[in-house]
């Protein structure tokens, strides 16, 4: 029997059963269509955390105070780092190709009738360039401004919001911080949390020697930043900065340190291996359901067998053979799942962009994941379609016709 006719032979038995075999290629679009979205949703939350250590710089390294150390026991009072310890790293360590100091603090800003409670952060004019910010209107302040402790201030993105005013016309205007009146010079372009906990569009930055002497009155700051000037000696890099601030805060050989030395791309890796492994068990569980679909079709088939033992009966007294009767059945099994991927891949792509739409989140619908599942459910198909085949194949032929 030509295999043209098998495939007629097998189509036309699925359409007889038309409402049967939706129904049986339910669980396969299910399947197919929940490991097409999840694996989407967990690709795109894949794609935005590498876009994250992107932006917050995979070359940078950030200093924190830590807790003062006795006879190795932790004391109450915290090690601050200063302007000192930045001065120092700037001039005598290697491998660091900036340092940017930060002094923050959260303080009332005033600008008209509006009042609001943001970060303002004190620290030189690379702080843009090291952080990856642009700005979108007016000017960073210069190192002369910063010298001279000009009272100007660069506000983040959502400030001008915050101040129910327009970014282009936040500039040149005035702001109070702590009583005091700075100008706005220029509006940073908008970055948002980028998964730390603050977010970095609600600071405001002002030249690092106007907040130490004119707000703060202090030089010990949150953090330091540095610029690695490879990132493939990062190791190198740390180690030299332990020993720059080692020397700085007298600490002695074994004692230990008393700051923090964290790298950004380690927290984000972190964050990146959490996303995977939540993908893999998102497609797990997909996958699950598909094999529920698989069953499925197991099961209609067998049935679909028993109730067409008498055609088989007829089908081997005509001379069909044992092979024949195995590829129809195959085919039939094999045509119900493959249509029901197709279906699935459809469902599950336009579901994906639903809601990527609806709730903002990021998907990234590849080519591979749309391969995989339609393999799978081709898989599944031969899979589960065996046993039946061979049932049907194995029936005797008499046994077959006089079955009732």
């Amino acid at each position: 029997m030509p295999f043209r006719d098998i495939l007629r032979v097998a189509f036309l038995a699925i359409r007889v059963n038309s409402l049967r075999s939706m129904l049986t290629m339910l669980g396969i679009i299910i399947g197919v269509a929940a490991l097409i979205t999840m694996v989407s949703l967990g690709t795109g939350a894949q794609k935005s955390v590498q876009a994250r250590i992107e932006a917050l710089g995979p070359d940078l390294l950030t200093l924190f105070p830590g807790q003062s150390m006795r006879m190795g026991v932790a004391s109450d009072s915290r090690v601050s780092l200063t302007v000192d310890d930045a001065q120092a790293l700037a001039r005598d360590a290697r491998y660091l190709k900036a340092v940017v100091p930060e002094l923050t603090r959260n303080l009332q800003v005033a600008s008209g009738s509006h009042n609001i409670n943001v970060s303002v952060v004190g620290t030189t004019p690379n702080y843009v360039a090291v952080r990856r910010f642009a700005v979108a209107a007016g000017r960073m302040f210069s190192e002369g401004d910063d010298a001279a402790r000009k009272r100007y201030a660069v506000v983040g993105a959502s400030i001008p919001r915050m101040l129910d005013v327009n970014s282009t016309a936040m500039i040149g205007r005035e702001i109070s911080i702590r009583g005091i009146q700075f100008e706005v010079i220029g509006v940073l372009v908008e970055k948002g949390s980028q998964g730390s906990f603050v977010n970095l569009d609600e600071q405001i930055l002002i030249p690092l020697e106007t907040a130490r002497y004119r707000i703060f009155g202090t030089d010990r700051l949150r953090s330091i930043t540095v610029q690695l000037q490879d990132v493939s000696q990062s190791s190198v890099a740390m180690i030299d900065v332990e020993r720059v601030l080692r020397r700085e805060h007298k600490i002695r050989p074994g004692g230990d340190n008393d700051f923090q030395i964290r790298r950004q791309a380690d927290l984000l890796s972190t964050m990146e291996n959490t996303t995977k492994t939540f993908t893999r068990l998102l497609a797990g569980i997909a996958a699950v359901s598909l094999l529920v679909g698989g069953i499925g079709i197991m099961n209609i088939m067998l049935v679909s067998v028993t109730e067409r033992t008498r055609e088989i009966g007829v089908r081997k007294a005509l001379g069909a053979t044992r092979k024949v009767i195995l590829l129809q059945f195959m085919v039939e099994a094999l045509a119900l799942c493959m249509v029901g991927g197709l279906v699935g891949i459809l469902v599950g792509s336009i579901s994906a962009v639903v809601l990527s739409r609806v709730n903002q989140w990021n998907t990234n619908i590849s080519l591979f994941a749309i391969g995989l599942a339609f393999l799978f459910s081709a898989a599944v198909g031969v899979f589960f379609g065996i046993w039946p085949a061979r049932r049907a194949a194995g029936m005797d032929p008499i046994v077959a016709l006089r079955y009732e």
